[in-house]
């Protein structure tokens, strides 16, 4: 039932993301920084895809996928339907990967030591879900400024 909801959330929150980078009412906003703001809702968008296809796709689905973390901050000016493009694709393999987890490999412990320590997969996966909540809702606050 947790790796359900899990998924559910993922594919929603994902969707938004779609949603919000799709919102910019001027496409080369969506690659603009302001004073005190280090990264655009671009990068921010990059960076949520690098890092769920890595920990998620990669780590618990064995999808192929080598990380390029740097990029994810430096890239710029990648065209809409291609970001667009990537958070789809970053939906689906979030799903096949946790689609393949039986309900009690969120009890073990999860294959990277990402933070000096260990944890189970459930609480990792948690943990990533609040990740993407977090820049999700700096990608919205970061369009609705440029936006007006």
């Amino acid at each position: 039932m947790v790796k359900e909801a899990l998924a559910q959330l993922f594919e929603r929150d994902l969707s938004k993301l779609a949603v919000e980078i799709k919102a910019y009412t001027k496409e080369a906003d969506i690659w603009k920084t302001a004073e005190g703001i280090s990264n655009s809702g671009g990068n921010l968008c990059l960076h949520i895809v690098g890092n769920l296809k890595h920990f998620v796709g990669r780590a618990l689905g064995n999808i192929p996928y080598e990380r390029e973390r740097e990029k994810e901050f430096s890239d710029k000016d990648i065209p809409l339907p291609a970001l667009v493009k990537s958070v789809e694709e970053t939906s689906a393999i979030v799903a096949a990967a946790l689609k393949k987890l039986a309900d009690e490999d969120l009890n073990k412990i999860y294959p990277i030591h990402v933070f000096g320590y260990e944890m189970t997969t459930g609480s990792f996966l948690i943990h990533l879900y609040g990740h993407l909540g977090y820049h999700l809702g700096q990608i919205n606050y970061h369009r609705r400024l440029l936006n007006r």
